[in-house]
């Protein structure tokens, strides 16, 4: 009888080491440094650090470093932490970070994320501990580039092809977390790494359970064989219950995203800015918050987000009005008889109901808006990548800091670049630059707001509602801690105790 209590008790134990979460898609590469899409990095950001990262207050605190400083305005000074070491057991040093560099700018890698180190003159090792970056000019992020995910050069010094590179697929990193699976299509398992250099994780396994179809992911949710969770406003206003409120808790606040309906600005109709605007006048943006947010969201009037230096709160989202868009449309030379036909595409999941709303919306103006729904990888590698497209609904993350070169400056019109719509303005590309150069915040948020209202008077996407998140945390969890970085940042610290 004593022997099966405590095999019993062994297994509660082992049960409450683990951590059921969900993916929606498969993640492409596990590599820090080429990987753009959120399936990806909602696994590699258990596996890397950055030289720094943000706490819980979204203020930058040193990572793999133990500290930094500026030597001059233009000259940053990295101590890396001495007790680091890869999940092989190889020691971390400034070899790696300067690798690192040498990668992301490496003109055989493609990434959108080599435009953040494009003002770095140089990156020094200075013996094993010791890293000298030198910009070319102050620079507004000089910090928050190097939150990037440091790779591990005793691996790929010698590799042919990183874009291709096995590695991408069995990822060594320093984090607290080790990848023990991954296939295509099925769950991905990470293990707790014992010899993390902040200690080892509480939580000794993250079982991310793949589920493709929302529908089946809220079922796991509602069955309590998920632990941390998102939910949809339909279902928390409409499908929970007293026993999951008692099972869960649910933290809400504004999320660091917004969707948007995209334009090949290169190509007719879109690169008719009339045709832009005879769209943005004929949706109507709150009715899309109200149907499908039921009321947890905002609309969307810009690029950056709410609460940023470089958020322009002067800047309206234009009231509905279908006669105007119907003028606009005549201008353009679409009427009855030639109505304005195109198709947007997207990825399968909530976003086809999205697209099902705006070609309602619109086919009050006269407008013929065709659906092509697409599995993840698909999109990306058909539609976004070889830029063949008229329109796309996709939506974006955004960091605290708001860099708008990656996507809006016509620099970033290039193959991995993130400016596949291909929106080009002059003075957008000069406050860009200019901005990058600013270590004034008051100055820098002035620029930011002017780029704000300018992209949103071209119209290159309809921006169209900011959701707020709903975080489902299984009550047997803590500490949970929400925060401005969300509430993952203590993953490592919490602690699931089974009853």
């Amino acid at each position: 009888m004593k022997t099966l209590l405590l095999i019993t008790l062994f297994s509660i134990s082992l049960l409450a080491q683990t951590l059921h979460l969900s993916i929606g898609a498969n993640p492409s590469r596990l590599n820090p440094l080429i990987a753009t899409d959120s399936a990806s990095s909602t696994i590699h950001r258990w596996i890397f650090n950055g030289l720094v990262r943000y706490d819980k207050d979204g203020n930058i605190e040193p990572e793999l470093a133990s500290s930094y400083e500026f030597i001059t305005p233009t000259q940053l000074q990295f101590t890396l932490k001495e007790d680091v070491h890869w999940s092989d057991g190889e020691p971390f040093s400034a070899k790696d970070v300067v690798f690192t560099y040498e990668t992301i700018t490496s003109p055989k890698v493609f990434t959108p994320y080599s435009s953040g180190f494009d003002i770095v003159e140089s990156v020094e090792a200075v013996g094993e501990h010791k890293v000298i970056v030198n910009y070319k000019t102050p620079y507004f992020k000089a910090l928050e580039i190097w939150m990037m995910g440091i790779l591990p050069r005793h691996l790929l010094h010698d590799s042919q092809d990183i874009m291709t590179d096995p590695f991408n697929q069995a990822p060594i990193g320093t984090g607290p977390y080790t990848l023990e699976t991954f296939e295509l299509s099925k769950n991905i398992v990470l293990r707790a790494n014992p010899n993390y250099f902040e200690g080892t994780p509480k939580l000794d396994r993250l079982i991310f359970h793949f589920l493709p179809d929302p529908s089946t992911e809220f079922m796991m949710l509602r069955s309590k064989k998920l632990d941390l969770s998102t939910i949809t406003p339909l279902q928390y206003e409409r499908q929970l219950d007293s026993s999951f409120h008692e099972a869960y808790q649910i933290v809400e606040d504004i999320s660091h995203t917004y969707t948007y309906m995209g334009f090949n600005l290169e190509k007719p109709p879109f690169d008719d800015i009339r045709v832009r605007q005879a769209l943005s006048y004929a949706i109507d943006r709150q009715a899309l918050v109200d149907i499908l947010l039921f009321g947890h969201g905002r609309i969307c009037t810009g690029p950056f987000m709410p609460g940023t230096e470089a958020f322009n709160p002067s800047v309206k989202a234009p009231l509905t009005d279908i006669e105007k868009a119907k003028e606009l449309l005549a201008q353009a030379g679409y009427n009855e008889s030639n109505p304005l036909t195109f198709t947007l595409t997207t990825s399968a999941g909530a976003r086809a109901n999205v697209a099902e709303i705006l070609q309602y919306q619109l086919a009050k103006a006269g407008i013929v808006m065709k659906i092509r729904v697409l599995e993840w990888q698909a999109f990306l590698n058909t539609v976004i990548l070889p830029r063949r497209f008229e329109s796309v609904l996709l939506a974006w993350s955004l960091g605290l800091k708001s860099d708008a070169y990656s996507i809006w400056h016509s620099q970033s019109i290039r193959k991995g670049g993130f400016n596949f719509v291909g929106y080009k303005n002059d003075r957008v590309d000069a406050l860009i630059k200019e901005a990058e150069k600013t270590i004034d915040q008051e100055k820098f948020g002035q620029m930011y707001q002017e780029i704000f209202a300018q992209i949103a008077q071209d119209l290159p996407y309809l921006f169209l509602y900011i959701p707020n998140s709903l975080s489902v945390v299984n009550r047997s969890l803590s500490p949970i801690e929400p925060s401005l970085v969300g509430i993952t940042h203590n993953l490592i610290e919490w602690e699931k105790m089974v009853q």
